[in-house]
């Protein structure tokens, strides 16, 4: 079974990540034993996703004898864009409104300021890029979007982050759904089913 090491201390990614690419061990990156700073200065998706494969990829190599074993470090960049806002908070969408301000608060400000917004401006979507690094250093990348519009009110307890209040067309919010019918037509699904398929003779066991 092949390894891969994901960049990411997101619980909710990496449940998602295990639940689609089942045929091989995905560990976090405690569980392999590296905590480098990433620092996400890139101005695109492609680029923080490929920032964050490249310094977990670099921390592994310096540590030698020591590294732990892989096949594929992978992480990804993802966000929401909000056409009402100009594409925001986008590449920003984790430090959007104060990284330790809780998404409960992000999503009522949202909700605020959107209040008197119709349904045709409520346009917004899901992105996300899978970057992925092998034992050379040769670098993959996948991009997938889901597009939906911003609800007019929070609903369901599932997912993570903007989930509650982003509804997909004719099936309600992220967080009203299965972890199962979420995977099937969630940015990070598409993005992980698609470096799945481009890397699939690598996967295989």
């Amino acid at each position: 079974m092949k390894t891969i090491i994901f960049a990411t201390k997101n619980e909710g990614k990496i449940r998602e990540v295990r639940e689609i690419i089942e045929d091989a061990a995905v560990l976090t990156m405690n569980e392999a034993g590296l905590d480098p700073e990433i620092i996400e200065d890139g101005t695109t998706f492609t680029e923080n996703a490929v920032i964050k494969v490249k310094t977990v990829y670099e921390a592994a190599r310096a540590m030698g004898e020591n590294a732990p074993k892989f096949d594929y470090i992978m992480a990804d960049d993802s966000g929401m864009e909000i056409d009402f806002f100009d594409k925001k908070p986008g590449v920003y969408s984790a430090r959007w409104l104060g990284e330790d301000t809780s998404y409960d608060i992000k999503n009522a400000i949202i909700l605020r300021d959107m209040e008197n917004v119709p349904d045709e401006k409520r346009t917004a979507r899901y992105v996300c890029v899978i970057a992925a690094i092998d034992a050379a250093g040769e670098v993959t990348t996948t991009y997938a979007t889901a597009e939906g519009r911003i609800a007019h009110a929070p609903s369901g307890h599932g997912g993570f982050g903007y989930d509650p209040i982003f509804e997909f067309p004719g099936m309600g919010t992220f967080g009203d759904l299965t972890p199962e019918q979420k995977n099937a037509v969630s940015h990070r699904g598409k993005a992980l089913r698609l470096m799945k398929e481009a890397l699939q003779k690598e996967l295989q066991p």
